[in-house]
């Protein structure tokens, strides 16, 4: 325990602690990448949380670079992995749901089959391509294969694979369905639905605490080679389960703030842009509406300390100071912003992603460039000497590390498949497009003098101009997404 105190005192105050092996021998950098599921930026103390408190990522952002405009490149599970992982996007590629992109882009290496290429240890556990949540993990993989299948994995990514099987819904507890119960008298359910389970037992109880003892394992194991290792933690995806413990800051829940909400919210966007879980069709009344925002926030209040004990880990195998660490999730999550939940949106808080990347010898810093995910691949390539492959889409960003001043991007770019919407977000304006020709409608939102994006511009006489540019770029950006050839 004193070691653990230590290990976030250290995090928590951006000191660099002393490691066995010195990152300057020359050696070939590791990688850590840590993914949580459905994590918002906002729901993080160092990106301006002042309920929930998240110290062990809070101890790496002080160390690392924090990105604060980072974006995903799909605001659901599937696309979003499949992109950033083989490097295209999910217009390019096609894969605009669940499955693996491996049948689009043929013998080219995804990222960690890359780093696998040149000589590294790979390895991936638990949900790093898509995998289903809560089914999949209930059986040790995807919930279509109840055999222990590993949903839209990718095999040739990696040197070894590890699942975590965890009982999600079923776990002992105080359980309660949130969303479609409006009388209360519905049990828990499975399935992609708003439960909260405040758990017995221990972290190991539960997938990502399984995820985070291997994660140790492996660390301890290969402490003597290069590797790749993705760890990826389930939570806060729903359902909401975590030990009874890390719901204890958040109760009552009565006391907890729901987002300010404007009368009218959605009269002035269209029909395309209303998200496809609200307060109003969950059936989700205020009472709630806070539980579900205690149980969020319990969930990454339990993915924080695990997130601390494979920090620890990598500190006591003296490798912390030739590991690149790398720490993000696949989109981000409505909190009941615009009486919106979950992800898909377009707007900030479901395109936006916590990112923050600690690279050794590098000062810690605050990123305000625009970035996407898919710029992982060439930028880790790049860090560790790799060359990058030339036909990824992403960007070397690794400039930021020396000079995070400095503006990569003019525009991110984002989509939502469902809804056959697409995002570009500047930094002043956000545009969001429904339908390549625009026929499901639009959204423009001055960014500095409406951050929550409350008014929609796009309809306004003064701003058709802006409106017509963004629509053109937008067209610029799919022709230009789709012009890379991926046959074999």
């Amino acid at each position: 325990m004193k070691h653990v105190i230590l290990w976030l005192s250290v995090l928590t105050l951006g000191l660099q602690p002393c490691f066995a092996r010195d990152a300057t021998q020359g050696e070939r950098p590791n990688v850590l990448f840590i993914i949580s599921d459905d994590l918002t930026t906002t729901a993080l103390s160092c990106y301006g949380n002042t309920i929930c408190q998240t110290p062990s990522i809070d101890g790496l952002a002080a160390q690392g670079t924090r990105f604060t405009q980072a974006y995903c490149n799909a605001t659901y599970c599937g696309p979003s992995r499949a992109s950033f992982l083989s490097g295209y996007y999910p217009h390019a590629t096609g894969v605009l749901g669940y499955t693996s992109p491996r049948p689009a882009i043929g013998t080219r290496a995804t990222w960690p089959q890359h780093f696998k290429n040149a000589g590294y240890y790979t390895a991936r556990i638990s949900k790093i391509y898509h995998m289903g949540v809560p089914g999949g993990i209930e059986y040790g993989g995807d919930g279509r294969d109840h055999n222990g299948g590993d949903g839209a994995d990718d095999p040739l990514s990696w040197t070894e694979k590890f699942n975590s099987p965890g009982p999600e819904w079923k776990a002992a507890g105080t359980g309660e369905t949130l969303e479609g119960n409006p009388d209360g008298k519905k049990s828990v359910v499975g399935g992609n639905t708003f439960v909260v389970v405040e758990a017995d037992g221990d972290d190991l109880v539960h997938s990502d605490g399984k995820t985070a003892a291997k994660a140790v394992e492996l660390l301890e194991k290969h402490a003597d080679m290069p590797f790749f290792l993705a760890v990826g933690f389930v939570r806060p995806h729903v359902p909401f389960v975590a030990p009874r413990k890390d719901f204890a800051p958040f109760l009552p829940y009565e006391k907890l703030p729901l987002p300010l909400k404007r009368p009218g919210a959605w009269d002035d966007i269209p029909k395309a842009g209303i998200n496809y879980k609200t307060s109003l069709n969950m059936k989700m009344d205020e009472r709630k509406q806070r539980k579900a925002v205690g149980g969020y926030y319990a969930s990454v209040t339990y993915v924080d300390r695990l997130v601390g004990q494979v920090l620890q880990a990598l500190e006591q195998t003296g490798q912390a100071a030739n590991t690149i660490v790398i720490f993000t999730s696949d989109h981000g999550y409505h909190l009941g912003e615009h009486d919106f939940w979950a992800k898909v949106s377009l707007r900030d808080e479901s395109a936006k992603v916590p990112l923050i990347i600690k690279v050794p010898g590098k000062r810690p810093a605050i990123c305000h460039s625009l970035v996407e995910l898919i710029d992982l691949y060439p930028t880790l390539s790049a860090l560790c000497g790799l060359k990058i492959p030339a036909n990824v889409q992403g960007r070397d960003i690794s400039v930021l590390f020396d000079d995070p001043q400095q503006e990569i991007r003019e525009a991110a770019f984002c989509v939502a498949p469902s809804s056959k919407g697409f995002l570009l977000r500047e930094q002043n304006w956000a545009y969001l497009q429904y339908g390549e020709d625009a026929s499901r409608g639009t959204e423009l939102y001055d960014m500095q003098a409406d951050p929550r994006q409350y008014v929609n511009l796009a309809g306004r006489t003064e701003h058709q101009a802006r409106v017509s540019g963004f629509r053109e770029k937008l067209a610029r950006k799919l022709a230009e997404v789709r012009r890379h050839d991926l046959s074999p």
